[in-house]
């Protein structure tokens, strides 16, 4: 079984394939973390905990004379409030007396088949074949009646465990909700990295460790998205944890808004990790019976390295966190006209641009930013959804239909929950957008943002997405977001609720993304949010792929898909091949390696075709064979990463390997070249070491031992930024 409870220990035992999760409700009722790591099968274990009394920290009233418990330093699965334990909390509530506490002890549990529901957040579902069960926990402040419902899923063919809290209201009185964690884990020791995935526009999940010190280290987003900025994934990594060995701790944060995570290393060497909504301008009032449901954390523990966690995630990513068909199927390889035209097109050069894109292999034709209102550039016209028809005399309509007679399927670029000053919409519903009265608004790409904290706001944006998808055969869908939120005012709140309006603006956006995609469940809905700030779970469930970064370069990728594999699957990240120099950096890179780098992702292309030569239009119809041909070993296969894009070596390098170790797809990208140059050599990972492996392209047919122990040699004459990729197969000698 997932999850027994022993009634005589009083002690819950978490089980997936690989890993045990014990908790214990201590003799006062606190509820007490016991283990989280490698499977073990002992019923109770809890004699690890050891109380100790310690000068300054203090003990509940009914705990006697035991100066040995106190909720200062004991490990906890929920802190309480104001009532003696100082590390950073679980919870913050303000009660009706004006008091800031909350005593949760344990009142009763409920253990059943199958994960828990979460009304409007999407969260982890069970894969096929999967068997998912769930805990519930209640626990009671007997004073205010407030409730805590500590909710876990158990994937246990997945080695995942999902988190939740529930929060109730059962007194008289209405309270503050003013901070809520989704999950709080304490380790008895601190000998751990903090690994995070930071950055900016542009330069997105560049990876980040950090050894944990005395005190707090915290990271989040205060932008009203996940943000490029921060990542709400993270690793906690014991010391030395490397690609392939030593334990870590995965935290996966299925929400897309403001987030906060926080690592303490406390007084005693002991650490903990809370994560959840940002408690930063968040408030929220409940009357009482009234409810409040936190996003879900999507935990893993692996004991075999960086790799071994990633493997968890992808495999879990792919399997069950989005149910568009999308997922199983290939996807289509895309040309998008951005980076081609910008805003100055015409119907006749989007077809010329169409026909051209036959060369390439392409799939799909996008049309982006542009063809609405009167949108000549990013001044105006968001929010004014209907077509203009001096760019597009025939319409949408007619635009697809040409580009559907070529063989391909049409795209199309939105900004759903955008509005610009200048546009019809906000001379009829100024106060559709968020702003303070009184205030002058912050320019940003000189765009507002639309309050979907409001019913109006979020009909208005679904039906035009209906009816745009309704008007011509559009097949794929760009649904981008391009600036942070300031200004956080609804019109139609109350001044107490203020507070609760970033948070449900995010439950307005999953509302209308789980209407659309379902409604139109033909349609491939690719997120973006200026390229990689809104790149997490929480909008993965609604699109299979995410725009990775708006930046383009092939160098620059490699660090951002790099730290981006580390908690999401290669089929998550959109690539494209684009032109060279490059539009962002100024850089000019080999073609093929421009096409290597974006089959590390989805592929596709950002170029205008009619400005390339015949051998580039051939070379591009090349790579987007390969792609198609390795298209369910790059998705599906498992993901190795060989050589990092921060190393010193002077090469990258990553490797996709079928489940069943039959075959692997290398690649290489030399990232610096030096004079007389030291000869480098990549080791292999992840295929059979008694198996003899075909390598295409070097001649090679060497053992599995031979190509991870002794490894290929590098092909120091080749150029700067210069690639390489290699497939193997296994071969019957």
């Amino acid at each position: 079984m997932a999850i027994i409870f022993s009634e005589e220990q009083k002690v819950f035992s978490l089980r997936t394939k690989k890993t045990t999760y014990q908790i214990k409700i201590s003799h006062l009722g606190y509820l007490l973390h016991v283990y989280y790591g490698d499977r073990i099968e002992d019923a109770d274990i809890s004699e690890v905990i050891v109380g100790h009394d310690r000068g300054f920290s203090g003990n509940p009233n009914q705990a006697g004379n035991d100066r040995a418990f106190s909720l200062d330093t004991l490990p906890q699965e929920f802190t309480g409030a104001g009532l003696g334990d100082y590390r950073v909390s679980s919870i913050d509530v303000q009660n009706h007396d004006g008091s800031n506490a909350f005593d949760g002890r344990y009142e009763s549990h409920r253990i059943y088949d199958g994960k828990y529901t979460m009304k409007g957040l999407p969260g982890l579902r069970a894969a096929e074949g999967d068997h998912a069960a769930t805990l519930e926990i209640t626990l009671k402040d007997d004073v205010t009646g407030l409730r805590v419902i500590l909710c876990y899923g158990v994937f246990e063919e997945a080695d995942i465990i999902t988190r939740t809290v529930l929060v109730e209201n059962g007194g008289q009185d209405q309270i503050l909700l003013r901070k809520i964690m989704s999950v709080t884990m304490d380790y008895p020791e601190s000998d751990f990295d903090l690994i995070h995935f930071d950055g900016r526009h542009a330069m997105e999940r560049e990876m980040h460790r950090d050894k944990l010190a005395f005190g707090q280290l915290s990271l989040g987003s205060m932008r009203g998205a996940s943000s490029h900025q921060h990542n709400p994934f993270v690793i906690l990594a014991e010391s030395g944890t490397d690609e392939d060995r030593g334990g870590c701790f995965g935290f996966s944060f299925v929400y897309s808004g403001n987030f906060v995570c926080t690592v303490e290393k406390d007084q005693v060497e002991q650490a903990r990790l809370v994560m959840g909504i940002h408690p930063d301008r968040f408030t929220w009032p409940m009357a009482p019976g009234e409810s409040f449901q936190a996003p879900e954390v999507i935990m893993a523990y692996s004991s075999e390295g960086l790799t071994g966690l990633s493997h968890i995630y992808h495999d879990a990513f792919r399997t069950g966190l989005c149910d568009s068909r999308f997922m199983k199927e290939k996807r289509p390889v895309l040309l998008n006209s951005w980076e081609a035209s910008y805003f100055d097109f015409t119907h006749d050069s989007l077809v010329a641009m169409a026909k051209k894109a036959v060369a390439l292999g392409v799939d799909l034709f996008v049309l982006d930013d542009g063809w609405f209102g009167e949108r000549h550039d990013d001044t105006a016209a968001l929010g004014d959804w209907n077509v203009n028809y001096e760019k597009l005399p025939y319409g949408l309509d007619g635009l697809t239909k040409e580009v559907n007679a070529l063989g391909l399927e049409m795209g199309l670029w939105v900004e759903p929950e955008m509005i610009s000053e200048d546009s019809r919409l906000y001379e009829l519903h100024p106060e559709w957008c968020l702003k303070i009265p009184g205030r002058p608004v912050t320019r940003s790409r000189y765009q507002l943002v639309l309050d979907l904290s409001r019913q109006d706001v979020q009909d208005f944006i679904y039906d035009f997405l209906d009816r745009t998808l309704n008007s011509a055969n559009i097949s794929y869908i760009k649904w981008d977001m391009n600036r942070s939120i300031s200004e956080v005012f609804s019109a139609q709140a109350q001044n107490n609720e203020m507070g609760t309006i970033l948070h449900k603006y995010i439950l307005g956006l999953y509302a209308i993304l789980d209407k659309i995609t379902h409604a139109h469940p033909d349609v491939l809905f690719e997120g973006c949010s200026g390229g990689g700030g809104r790149f997490d779970a929480g909008m993965l469930c609604y699109h299979p792929q995410i725009w990775c970064s708006d930046n383009t370069d092939a160098i620059n990728r490699l660090k951002i898909q790099y730290g981006t594999s580390f908690g999401y699957p290669v089929s998550s990240m959109g690539a494209h091949v684009s032109v060279c120099p490059n539009h962002q950096t100024g850089r000019t890179v080999p073609l093929k390696t421009r096409g290597i780098v974006a089959m590390n992702g989805t592929f596709g292309y950002e170029l205008d075709p009619n400005k390339m030569t015949d051998e580039e239009l051939a070379e591009c119809n090349e790579m987007t064979q390969t792609f198609k041909k390795y298209n369910d070993l790059i998705f599906n296969g498992d993901y190795y990463r060989l050589e990092s894009p921060y190393s010193r070596k002077g090469f990258a390098a990553w490797a996709f390997v079928s489940k069943d170790k039959e075959e692997a797809l290398v690649n290489i990208v030399l990232t610096d070249k030096e004079a007389n140059s030291v000869q480098r050599y990549l080791r292999l990972k992840g295929i059979q070491e008694d198996a003899f492996y075909e390598v295409e392209g070097l001649g090679y047919c060497w053992s599995g031992r031979a190509l991870m122990k002794a490894g290929i040699p590098i092909n120091t004459g080749a150029g700067e930024y210069e690639a390489m990729q290699y497939h193997l197969y296994k071969r019957s000698l």
